[in-house]
Order: C-alpha cells, then sequence, then structure tokens
C-alpha cells in the first residue's frame, strides 16, 4: 500500500515538476526532470498502473497550469484538466510499451511529440496549451524553434529528460557505466548545441522597404475585472481612446517619439464599429489624434443572426475601415459551442455564449501604413500554422492582440497565470519566425520582443498604459518557415513505427522441455 501511494504521490510531483517550467517560476529545467521521472516511473509498471501514474501526472500539471480559469468555475477548470490528462493516460501506455526497446529513450522523445501533434489538431481543433516548447523562452533550447518550430524544442526537452531517466534507472540498477555516460554527454550535447544557432535581431530592408519602424500599443485597460466587463464595452472603448489621445498629446509635444502604426487589441471594440455609430465615431477620433492607420480589435456581426466574428481592421485616416483578419482559430466553448443544441437542452453552464463566432479562411497578413503586419489573436499564437501562414505570406513583424481580462485576478503582477503564459509563446514565436514581436493586451500584459526572443518592454496587469518602440522588419525567412509542418509530422510518424514495433508479439523459443518460452527483449543504449 505504502509503494503505491509512494509511486501516486512521485507522478503527481513529476506533473508539477513540468509546470514549474512556466510561469512564473519559469524553471526552464525543470521540464525535462518532470519527463525523467514519469519516464522512470512507467518502465516496468503494468497497463493499469500506467494509465494511473498518466492521469495523475497529468492532473499535477494541468491543474496548476489551467489555474486561471478558476474565475469560470472548478467545473471548467478541472473539467478541462481532466480531459488534457486522458492525452497523458495515452501517452504513458505507449511510453510503458517502448520502454523494452533499445532506444526507448529516443522512443519517449518522439511518442512526446505525437502526443502534442494529436492533442493540438483534436477535437475541435485542438488545443495547443502547455506544449514542452512553450517552457524554454529562457533556455538555450528555444532556439531550435527557428529550426524546426516548437515540436523541434519539444523534442530536444522530451530528449533529455528521457536521457537523464536512462541514467536514473542504470544508477537503481547499475550494470555499465558505457551507458549513463553516453547519456550524460547526450544530454549536454542537446542544452548546448543550440548556443551555435544564430539569432537574428537587425531589421532587413530589401527592395527599398523600411528595416524598422515605430510602432506604438494601447492598452486601455477594463472597468471591471472578469466576465463583467463584457457588460461595459462602451467604456472600453473609451479607455483606448483616451490612451490613444494621451499618446497623440506627448508625440505633439516631442516627448515621444511619432509611431507608423498602433495596435489596439483584441476585444477593445466589444460594439460593432460597422453598426455603431458610436463606436465608430470614437475609433475616428482616435485615428485623427495620432493621424496614423490604428488597427483595431473588434467584434463585429454576422454573417447571420446568431454569429459574430472576431476581427483585426485597419482602420486608417483617409479611408476609415479598410482590411481586416478574422479570427480562424476559435475556442470551443468559449467563442462558439460545439452541438449547441443538445448541451444547451441539458445544461445552463454556457448561457454566457449567446452567439457563436464564425471563423475566418485566410491569413493574418494586414498592411497597416509603412507595416505588413503578421497578425493574430489571443488563442492563435499557440497555433503553429496560423503564425506561420501569416508569416509565409508576408508579414514582417508579428503582432498578437489579446484580451486575458475574464481570465486574471485582480492584485496579480502578470507573471502568472494565461497572459503570462502566452507571452512565453510569442517569445517562442520571434525566435521561431526571426520577427519582432509586438502583444496588445486589453488589460496586460502588452509587451514588445525582439527577434531572438526577448522582452525590450512591457506592461503591468489591469493598468492603462501605451508602449512605442523603434521595431525591427524583416523579410529573410528561418529553416522553420520553409520546412513548415515536417518536422511534426517526420517525428510523430517516427514515433507511430517505435510504436508499433514494439507492441509486436515477442520473439518465443523453444524450451528445452519441448515448450515454447518468451525471449526477454534487451533494453538500454549501449552493450
Amino acid at each position: 500500500m505504502r509503494r503505491h501511494l509512494l509511486l501516486a504521490v512521485t507522478a503527481v510531483c513529476s506533473g508539477v515538476a513540468l509546470d514549474l517550467a512556466f510561469p512564473p517560476v519559469n524553471a526552464w529545467p525543470a521540464a525535462a526532470v518532470g519527463v525523467a521521472v514519469l519516464c522512470v516511473l512507467l518502465r516496468g509498471s503494468s497497463r493499469r498502473a500506467a494509465a494511473g501514474l498518466g492521469m495523475l501526472a497529468g492532473l499535477g500539471f494541468w491543474v496548476p497550469l489551467l489555474m486561471f480559469l478558476r474565475g469560470y468555475g472548478l467545473d471548467a477548470w478541472w473539467g478541462l484538466a481532466v480531459i488534457e490528462s486522458l492525452w497523458w493516460v495515452a501517452m504513458a501506455l505507449a511510453l510503458r510499451a517502448t520502454s523494452r526497446l533499445r532506444c526507448w529513450p529516443l522512443a519517449a522523445a518522439l511518442l512526446w511529440v505525437g502526443q502534442e501533434w494529436l492533442r493540438d489538431r483534436v477535437p475541435f481543433g485542438g488545443f495547443p496549451w502547455g506544449r514542452l516548447a512553450f517552457s524554454q523562452a529562457d533556455g538555450p533550447l528555444v532556439r531550435l524553434a527557428s529550426i524546426g518550430g516548437a515540436p523541434l524544442v519539444t523534442f530536444a526537452v522530451a530528449l533529455s529528460g528521457a536521457l537523464l531517466a536512462y541514467v536514473l534507472t542504470e544508477v537503481i540498477h547499475p550494470r555499465h557505466l558505457t551507458g549513463p555516460v553516453l547519456a550524460l554527454v547526450g544530454i549536454a550535447v542537446v542544452v548546448v548545441a543550440p548556443l551555435a544557432i544564430r539569432l537574428p535581431t537587425a531589421g532587413t530592408s530589401a527592395g527599398g522597404k523600411p528595416s524598422s519602424e515605430v510602432v506604438a500599443l494601447i492598452q486601455g485597460n477594463v472597468p471591471r475585472l472578469g466576465l463583467d466587463e463584457f457588460s461595459q464595452r462602451r467604456a472600453v472603448t473609451e479607455n483606448h481612446l483616451l490612451q490613444t489621445e494621451s499618446l497623440a498629446q506627448e508625440v505633439h509635444e516631442g516627448l515621444r517619439p511619432a509611431p507608423a502604426v498602433v495596435i489596439w487589441p483584441e476585444n477593445a471594440s466589444d460594439v460593432d464599429p460597422y453598426s455603431d455609430a458610436i463606436a465608430a465615431a470614437e475609433i475616428n477620433q482616435a485615428v485623427a489624434s495620432v493621424d496614423v492607420p490604428i488597427v483595431v480589435g473588434a467584434v463585429i456581426n454576422g454573417p447571420g443572426p446568431e454569429h459574430v466574428r472576431n476581427v483585426s481592421i485597419v482602420w486608417t485616416p483617409q479611408h476609415g475601415p479598410t482590411q481586416r483578419y478574422v479570427k480562424r482559430h476559435l475556442v470551443p466553448f468559449g467563442e462558439y459551442l460545439p452541438f449547441r443544441r443538445e448541451i444547451t437542452a441539458v445544461t445552463g453552464a454556457f448561457s454566457l455564449i449567446h452567439k457563436d463566432f464564425v471563423p475566418g479562411h485566410k491569413p493574418g497578413v494586414l498592411q497597416a501604413g509603412p507595416v505588413t503586419l503578421a497578425d493574430v489573436i489571443c488563442f492563435e499564437v499557440a497555433d503553429d500554422t496560423v503564425v506561420r501562414q501569416a508569416v509565409n505570406g508576408g508579414g514582417r513583424l508579428i503582432s498578437v492582440q489579446t484580451n486575458n481580462a475574464s481570465y486574471e485576478q485582480a492584485g496579480e503582477s502578470g507573471n502568472g497565470g494565461e497572459t503570462a503564459q502566452q507571452l512565453e509563446m510569442a517569445r517562442l514565436r520571434a525566435v521561431e519566425h526571426g520577427r519582432a514581436v509586438v502583444v496588445a493586451a486589453t488589460s496586460g500584459v502588452s509587451a514588445v520582443i525582439s527577434p531572438d526572443g526577448r522582452v525590450l518592454a512591457r506592461t503591468k496587469v489591469f493598468t492603462g498604459a501605451s508602449l512605442d518602440m523603434r521595431v525591427p522588419l524583416r523579410d529573410p525567412l528561418t529553416v522553420a518557415d520553409r520546412v513548415g509542418e515536417w518536422p511534426d509530422r517526420v517525428l510523430a510518424l517516427a514515433g507511430l513505427v517505435l510504436l508499433v514495433v514494439a507492441c509486436r508479439p515477442r520473439r518465443r523459443a523453444e524450451g528445452a522441455s519441448g515448450r515454447t518460452v518468451s525471449t526477454p527483449e534487451t533494453v538500454g543504449i549501449s552493450g
């Protein structure tokens, strides 16, 4: 009984260790430690035990990571944590099966990538949150994102952890020194080698295009915390108008540089400015004050009476609303309700979702004055494909418009929770695509990030503020931009192949008594 309890507690601790790699602690080596502990626990376990250990490790990770959902109720917070932990159950069973292979540390890393590949896509478009790669913005492994994107970073983290697990198992059951020494060398190579990857920071000016521009971010703040901020839509837009006019006044007085473009966050206008005269007038007033385009995050009506769209609109001084981008990757049960008729018939838990958001279908490439933006909205920063297509479509600067007010609580510093996790994703995107990233948030944290992932400036949460800074504009595509989804596909497929090999019937030999007996497979890295 004590042994089972110890295993259960250790499994939970492995998930907690992995969570420590994310904000607010940001201890990036803890991710590999969490992977290592889970791998050690699963080796030699039964299928039933592996499933249980996987669930406990998953809960140890997802429950604290998703704590920002507590404002929506325990059912939403723990419900999503349980659902996501089911992926860990499947992964734990696969890790157990492949632990008999000689190359099991490699198999573990590949299977972790495969688990994330599936989880990022199903169901309902997936939940690309909590990936190992998103915990590495402060470590050397993040540099691998410029070559193979987030999947390659996840692979490196998981491989480091699996090799560490091999060392731990050999210490517990010592046989040879060769294997552990090679494993330690492997860990060193995985961690140190990325330091040789050079990350760009300067802008480019091919074809006469500017190599840099001053970009301003407006954080208007919200009048009330949590879900109630949506009941004060007018005040939110007015707050952004006032911050923009304050910026314009300081520019006029020579206290701040004149921006080439101003970016408002997601939901800065939660009332459709195409049909609401007051909202349109406030945006026009803001644009006139700075006399440059403003990229406005807004909610607009349509295409049907029961639908709305989450959009970014380029609003210019000369022509008013021009180009727009419609958010493509929507949040199920947050922005739309799958199986609406069936669900609403049995529960009123989603009564706040009166209308379903409708997704767009084109990448967020927006021309805002002299700046070509690769624009993504909130949750989309976690989606590899959405960001990459906007960059490959010509975006020279990545802009992330977000509204985190519903997730944060009063008094939080912005170092933890949803907004801080999102900021770490934006830092990885900067390295992955070799682009500066600007994050415009309704209530914080807004930030400016250099192409090498460093945070150059940031705001506090629940504070009205504006940032303006000269940022580099870049044209060259990274290796990750060019290879696209192939690292995901190749690594996941390789993991599947090893899983199939591990699950095939064991070889059988004739025993001395004429009966067939199983021939155990050799486990290890060498010798």
